[in-house]
């Protein structure tokens, strides 16, 4: 078939695996594969602007493109590079959904921070001020994005269920059948991040219910949407708390971990997803091949740089020389949100107390104590390579002068994004992290110790987690009263430095953890099970489905390029 041709002639494929030591396993999946059905399909990619997201569904475009395959992702500038690189095409959310874009500032949770200031939320933690305009946001994001599939007419929508809640909706209206992609371990854990968010806020759950009950902007725009399109969103927070309704008309949820590591979680949230017909199809991590270009750092405006930088190829040189001397390898990343401009979550952000206040520690003043902690723990003034101290690696993220006061040791190279996967590969005997799923996942797949230093959400889940699988240690994020800022960032650098001194101290039994753990993630399948379950979707799909369909549809405002 053209497919088994396409996977001869290109040998690359053969790298997107989760691990070299499954290449047999892969050799089986490539003849699986070759004996379906080669017709040419197209798939639509819907994400957001947050790198976490959308860096998993990179190696699935590529594999789709060099299948044969057409597909097309609605997205935003700062991803161009990184989607074009897959051989995808790109098309600006910007453009398509201008009802909510025209006047506002894309972010990673859509336009939260204008609307926050349109509405005058600007005083509501950032959670709480995303459950009070979802549904406005909704509103406005679901004639672009039905327009969007109206035209390119895919046989699968693959998305975001965490920030894009128009792609699902959109599809089902439009008959065309749609999977998730769920970066966070398992639904279990989106139920534990939106815990984590909640206390962040300093409101129970009744009392955030009554808060986002309240706003009359939403169930306005809620009564808009069932009159208009028939649905019918849950309006209870209480009763939608820690549930992901953008799944349940998917035909199955792609979840990058596996099911051992997945989070746990009730037994009536399981119940609940078991009744609405949803599936979650564990995969494990997927990992792109060495040189392809990832999404970056989170910078709302201006054009970012991703990965594949004039820095990439020195840095892996510079990893490969202190493997073959025998020096430790110490990687550093706090991830792309904390390092960014995101509006009450990044650089500049500080969290909001239950009084609506700012407390805590800001974005930057976290990172650069953990970077702090890094060079008191493994600074030398060596300059000669061949001494036997660590090789410092460190993404610093986008914002000028990021390091501030802080001096940087003679071995730390510092620069703002990092060939993470490629240097995880070479081989890394300490990661501090912040903790996101992707690095998670990416260090364990490569038997990697951790310190994992959370900043928000499911990070703090997975720095616990770490712990327990005894990969790892954590540093939990300091949140001091106002005006008692420096004695706990000083508190948080020492422990940051100590946490490393152990990890690195205690080597051996952190890795054992982690390779035991990492057997469990190369036996999930990675991207090749995902890419032929996704092949398996579009098989389903009817030609002229989705025309039947939308001619019984309301028309569409303008929105879409």
């Amino acid at each position: 078939s053209r497919l088994f041709e396409a996977i001869k002639q290109d040998p690359a494929l053969s790298s997107l695996v989760v691990h070299d030591s499954i290449i047999a396993d892969f050799q089986f999946d490539t003849w699986h594969l070759a004996t379906m059905e080669a017709e040419s399909k197209c798939f639509a990619f819907i994400f957001p602007l947050a790198s976490g997201h959308i860096n998993p569904s990179l190696p699935l475009a590529r594999a789709l493109v060099r299948m044969g395959h057409e597909v097309h992702y609605l997205s935003f500038e700062q991803m161009r590079e990184s989607i074009q690189d897959t051989g995808a095409s790109f098309h600006a959310a910007t453009e398509y959904e201008r009802d909510l874009y025209s006047g506002r500032e894309p972010d990673a949770a859509g336009a939260l921070g204008s609307l926050q200031k349109e509405y005058g939320l600007e005083k509501d933690s950032w959670w709480i001020a995303y459950q009070k305009v979802k549904d406005v946001q909704l509103e406005l994001q679901l004639p672009g994005a039905m327009n969007f599939l109206q035209e390119f007419k895919p046989s699968v929508v693959i998305y975001c269920p965490v920030a894009n809640r128009e792609a699902p909706i959109a599809a089902d209206l439009l008959g065309i059948p749609s999977v998730s992609l769920l970066t966070f371990a398992g639904p279990g854990a989106r139920l534990a991040a939106q815990q984590a968010m909640l206390k962040a806020s300093g409101l129970t759950l009744t009392e955030a219910d009554q808060q986002v009950g309240q706003f009359e902007p939403r169930g306005a725009a809620m009564e808009r949407l069932s009159v208009k399109y028939g649905l019918h969103l849950d309006a209870d927070l209480s009763r939608s708390f820690g549930f992901m309704d953008t799944i349940k008309s998917s035909s199955f949820s792609i979840v990058t971990t596996s099911e051992k590591l997945q989070d746990p979680m009730p037994s009536e949230l399981e119940q609940r997803y078991s009744l609405d017909g949803c599936r979650f199809v564990y995969v494990g991590p997927l990992l792109d091949e060495a040189g392809s270009v990832r999404a970056g750092v989170h910078k709302q405006s201006g054009t970012v740089s991703a990965t594949a930088e004039m820095h990439g190829e020195a840095v892996i040189q510079a990893a490969k020389q202190a493997r073959l001397l025998g020096r430790p390898i110490v990687l550093v990343s706090m991830g792309t949100v904390i390092t960014g401009d995101l509006k009450g979550l990044g650089w500049a952000a500080r969290p909001v107390g239950p009084d609506g206040r700012p407390r805590g520690v800001t974005g930057r003043e976290l990172c650069q104590a953990a970077w702090g902690g890094v060079f008191d723990a493994f600074g030398s003034a060596s300059t000669v390579a061949e001494d036997p101290v660590p090789l410092i690696l460190m993404a610093v993220g986008p914002q000028p002068e990021p390091l501030g006061s802080l001096e940087v040791p003679a071995n730390a190279l510092c620069i703002p994004s990092l060939p993470q996967v490629e240097l995880l590969k070479i081989g890394v005997d300490v990661f501090l992290t912040h903790g996101g799923q992707n690095s998670l996942m990416e260090a364990l797949a490569h038997d990697t110790p951790l310190v994992v230093c959370p900043g928000f959400g499911d990070q703090t889940v997975n720095a616990s987690k770490a712990v327990d699988l005894g990969v790892g240690l954590k540093v939990d994020r300091p949140d001091p009263d106002a005006g008692n800022e420096l004695p706990e960032i000083s508190a948080y650098r020492r422990q940051v430095c100590q946490s490393l001194l152990k990890v690195l101290e205690g080597h051996s039994s952190f890795k054992a953890a982690a390779e035991f753990h990492a057997e469990d993630l190369r036996s999930a399948g990675g991207v090749l099970r995902a890419v032929e379950m996704l092949l398996a979707v579009s098989d389903t799909a009817s030609t002229n489905k989705m025309s039947d369909v939308s001619t019984r549809l309301p028309a569409c405002a303008a929105g879409g390029a």
